[in-house]
């Protein structure tokens, strides 16, 4: 049981820290593709934010760890099938430069781990519909929308300035925004992790009730920001120009609206996607020029590689879940 609980927590900080470099994308691609900063300034401060981030809290840890089924109904076999599912998912994707959701490829895969070994009658289907599914799907909305009237504001404010004096202004503000959005993604996405890895010390009698430790919550963070040292030059050159050309106008814009909703999330406890929100931010930035401005062939092969994330983590886990049940049967 030991060895099975060591291997879900190495599981779990890979996870984190592939979580780190597929998301770095996030917090720095628009900052990147305006040459705001450098692809090495931005990587380690997104990574030094991202750890700080982590430690804020761990609402969302709870979410994650009780939302989808009760510790205490499962076991480490599922959350290995899970965290497996969750890891090749991303992998995948990154492999193909698709800035998919790590969220989604986690609770995905937790849930095809749970449904293989425990069925489907122990999930808590209540709690994953409206605490985790309904955030992760509404916040890209938000996201949107958020980021469109954000800069249809900010363009009246600054519509009698020049075009030169704009990026010069917003080159500055756009590394506050996009170390703004690092300690966002920190705040959310480190903690999904944290929930795992509580959520199999609670499942082997380790803990007696469902709190993180602070080694965990230390742990999380600090793979989270190796990870994003690391830096996902597939998804940020997706992110960062595939979308629409940005300026700093643009990017400020999309960063600052994104990580609002993403802290706003955090504080509800609400786990989101922020490759989701980052994503959508953009695109509601670009619509505010035109339609036409965003490149919707590349929007639609980004929103089919979310619809896909879930079942497809989720079908990973189960696969994995009946070959390890036949390799190591009795």
């Amino acid at each position: 049981m030991l060895s099975l609980l060591a291997l879900v927590v190495i599981l779990a900080l890979t996870f984190d820290f592939i979580n780190g470099f597929h998301d770095t994308a996030n917090a720095i691609a628009t900052s990147v593709s305006t040459r705001v900063l450098s692809p090495s300034k931005a990587i380690l401060m997104a990574a030094v934010l991202n750890f700080f981030g982590a430690l804020t809290s761990t609402g969302v840890a709870t979410t994650i760890g009780k939302g989808i089924v009760a510790p205490e109904l499962i076991n480490n076999e599922v959350l290995i099938a899970g965290l497996v599912g969750a890891i090749t998912w991303n992998l995948i994707t990154w492999y193909y430069g698709l800035p998919s959701s790590s969220s989604h490829a986690l609770i995905g895969g937790v849930i095809g781990g749970v449904a293989a070994g425990k069925g489907l009658s122990v999930l808590n289907v209540r709690g994953i519909v409206e605490k985790i599914f309904l955030p992760l799907v509404v916040s890209p909305i938000i996201g949107f929308f958020v980021s469109y009237f954000f800069m249809i504001t900010l363009i009246w404010i600054v519509h009698r300035l020049t075009p030169y004096t704009i990026n010069k202004y917003f080159s500055k503000l756009q590394v506050l925004s996009a170390a703004f959005m690092a300690f966002s993604h920190g705040s959310n996405d480190a903690q999904k992790s944290m929930g795992i890895i509580t959520a199999a010390l609670v499942s082997a009698g380790v803990l007696s009730s469902f709190q993180v430790p602070k080694e965990v919550i230390l742990a999380c963070a600090l793979a989270m920001a190796l990870g994003t040292s690391v830096g996902g030059w597939r998804i940020i050159k997706t992110i960062g120009s595939r979308i629409i050309r940005l300026e700093p106008f643009d990017g400020f814009a999309a960063e600052s609206s994104s990580a609002l909703v993403i802290i706003g999330a955090s504080a509800l406890h609400l786990p989101v996607s922020t490759t989701h929100v980052i994503s959508s931010a953009i695109m509601g930035t670009g619509a505010t020029r035109r339609l036409s401005a965003v490149r919707w062939r590349v929007a639609r092969d980004i929103v089919l590689a979310w619809i896909f994330t879930a079942p497809m983590s989720a079908l990973i886990a189960v696969l994995f879940y009946k070959a390890m049940t036949l390799i190591f049967a009795p």
